[in-house]
């Protein structure tokens, strides 16, 4: 850069595409990773399991952002239900498949 170490509006722009475009390869490859290991420990605790599925009926609303995050709620508290069916990976993946749904416009798009 001959003027100074200013760069120019197309060079910053050029720079923007290339880190936006690195940090999406990026994030793809973090993503697999931050995918909770399924063979972690959750030991029964129903007091845990009251206290997520109490919140879980207080942020239940009209909303779908409202009752997105009370499902999401649910669904961790069935990790410390002896009878619960899940685990952090699935939920994990659930909650990154709704994002994805969402940012997309919906299932009507």
């Amino acid at each position: 850069m001959s003027d100074g170490g200013q760069s120019t509006p197309e060079q910053g722009a050029d720079e923007v595409t290339e880190n936006a475009n690195e940090t999406a390869a990026s994030a793809d490859e973090v993503d697999w990773e931050m995918a909770p290991d399924s063979d972690a420990e959750f030991p029964a605790d129903p007091e845990k399991v009251a206290l997520l599925r109490e919140i879980a009926d207080d942020v239940y609303g009209e909303s779908s952002e409202s009752r997105q995050v009370s499902a999401i709620l649910y669904r961790v508290s069935d990790l410390y239900d002896p009878d619960g069916d899940t685990s952090p990976e699935e939920i994990y993946l659930n909650v990154r498949h709704i994002m994805d749904i969402k940012a997309q416009g919906g299932l009507d798009r």
